[in-house]
């Protein structure tokens, strides 16, 4: 399962926020390829991790990585059980990983050509090309604006509606790019950037499964056990934010989000925009100050 390799972002601030303890439980909420719960392993070989993650491909990867010990469950983190247990420190790395990305016919990227798929669980029936050949132009623009902050959003929705059927990741981005203005088709980032962001969120339902995650997950912590987000765009990082200061259960750690080191953001440029926060289980609803 080699083809299934993700560098993992903020390792060493991961490891030092979540206060890895000898015989402790964590949850890794977006296993992946399995990088964080294998940085949890080293620092203390006798913890327990339970792993989830929606991408079959990710499981078989990270299981065959880190072994029989870890416990995996397969489906969206928002809709785990975890019975009576609780954790002593809980890790989320949002967004989609390096493989998915890389994989031209997981349909995520512009960069290749692909079938416009865009599923983290392929068993799920919606995609990224039923959005852009079904939605209207309104729900379209709307969407685009709400979940890609494009400010084109209508120009590129009634692009789309006048020109489809769409059929691959390329054909898409390519119209996108010729509904823009030219100055911003040649910008700091493609163009079709923004839209493939809104797309992908809307696909896997991403932004309302953090908010019911974060509305879960510090019932999960055992007291004083911590949770840590890492986020990639503002919208999942403002969800984070409020989400973890708003909570009864938890005290805020990190006023201000992690960000990656200079010497990470050159070896992995796709750290350069991970923010991770921490938030800490309180042992009553309302501590003192």
């Amino acid at each position: 399962m080699s083809e299934f390799v993700h560098l993992p972002v903020l390792s060493r601030e991961v490891v030092e926020g979540l206060k890895i303890q000898s015989g402790g439980h964590y949850l890794d909420a977006t296993v992946g390829g399995g990088g964080h719960s294998r940085l949890i392993l080293a620092a203390a070989p006798d913890a327990r991790i339970t792993a989830i993650d929606r991408d079959e491909s990710a499981i078989a990867a990270s299981r065959s990585l880190l072994g029989s010990e870890v416990e995996f469950w397969q489906g969206n983190f928002a809709d785990y059980n975890p019975q009576n247990q609780q954790f002593d420190g809980i890790i989320a790395d949002l967004g989609v990983s390096s493989p998915q990305l890389d994989r031209a016919e997981r349909g995520f990227s512009f960069q290749q050509e692909a079938d416009l798929d865009m599923r983290m669980d392929r068993s799920q029936t919606l995609t990224a090309g039923e959005i852009v050949n079904r939605w209207d132009e309104r729900k379209l623009a709307d969407l685009f604006y709400t979940y890609g902050e494009e400010r084109y959003s209508r120009r590129i929705a009634r692009r789309i509606v006048e020109q489809r059927p769409w059929q691959t990741t390329t054909q898409l981005a390519g119209a996108i790019a010729s509904s823009v203005p030219r100055k911003y088709r040649y910008g700091r980032i493609h163009p079709a950037t923004r839209t493939f962001q809104a797309l992908r969120i809307a696909v896997n339902a991403e932004l309302e499964s953090l908010e019911r995650f974060l509305d879960r997950a510090p019932t999960w912590l055992k007291p004083g056990g911590i949770l840590g987000i890492i986020s990639f765009h503002s919208l999942e990082d403002r969800i984070a934010k409020h989400r973890l200061r708003e909570s009864p259960l938890l005290k805020v750690l990190t006023k201000k989000p992690i960000t990656a080191q200079p010497e990470e953001t050159q070896q992995n440029p796709r750290s350069r925009s991970a923010k991770l926060r921490f938030a800490q289980k309180i042992d009553s609803p309302h501590p003192e100050d």
